[in-house]
């Protein structure tokens, strides 16, 4: 029996990806590099930090950290959602946590973005009272597709994994649910990219297909 239904924020909860790619390679752009819409699409579900450390990987700034540029792509991010009040929750979601509040369920958030960002996210929306539990990605030290979020969020939650359903939307947060041995639905979400949706218990192309 499923007790606990854990989410992702970025494009199951807003659709944000466009923006945090913009502010990516406004980064970029500051510094004279850029990169392709491919390479944007794998980091899809997973940190900023995660992106600008393999890239200066590839293209190394001297005097400049991967830190440095992702709290700078924070402030372009957060700056970018102050001014565009046109924002809104994606279309089924909070009749979903209406729903899985009202059938009993433990809900959680476990998303790759920062602890500043989540919460500007959930209150402008209203939903933040929904959230038993609520994790950043941000603040652990492995990212999706590692499960350790995932595992984390069931630990506060107080239980098994296997008592847990993820909404996910991009293929590495869909690969860190099934590595915590989670059942897991994607959002096929098409402003997050061409995402690998295969390893999903269940596939959905609207919030409102959802079950409870």
């Amino acid at each position: 029996m499923k007790k606990a239904f854990i989410f992702d924020m970025d494009g199951v909860i807003i659709n944000s990806e466009p923006l945090h790619a913009k502010a990516k390679l406004q980064v970029l752009r500051r510094y004279g590099l850029d990169c392709g819409e491919k390479e944007l699409v794998r980091y899809v579900g997973r940190t900023a930090c995660d992106f600008y450390t393999e890239f200066l990987q590839q293209h190394p700034l001297k005097g400049v950290t991967a830190e440095d540029l992702t709290e700078l792509k924070h402030e372009i991010y957060l700056d970018s959602l102050a001014k565009n009040e046109s924002i809104k929750p994606i279309e089924g979601v909070k009749d979903l946590l209406a729903r899985l509040q009202k059938a009993g369920y433990l809900i959680a958030l476990g998303s790759s973005s920062t602890p500043k960002i989540i919460d500007t996210v959930l209150t402008r929306f209203g939903i933040k009272a929904y959230f038993k539990v609520i994790l950043a990605g941000s603040e652990l030290p492995r990212s999706k597709p590692d499960p350790a979020i995932y595992l984390l969020a069931a630990q506060k939650l107080q239980v098994k994994p296997e008592e847990c359903v993820v909404l996910e939307d991009a293929a590495s947060g869909i690969a860190a649910a099934k590595a915590a041995g989670m059942y897991c639905i994607a959002y096929r979400n098409p402003t997050s990219g061409p995402q690998d949706l295969d390893r999903a218990d269940l596939v959905v192309e609207q919030l409102a297909d959802i079950k409870i």
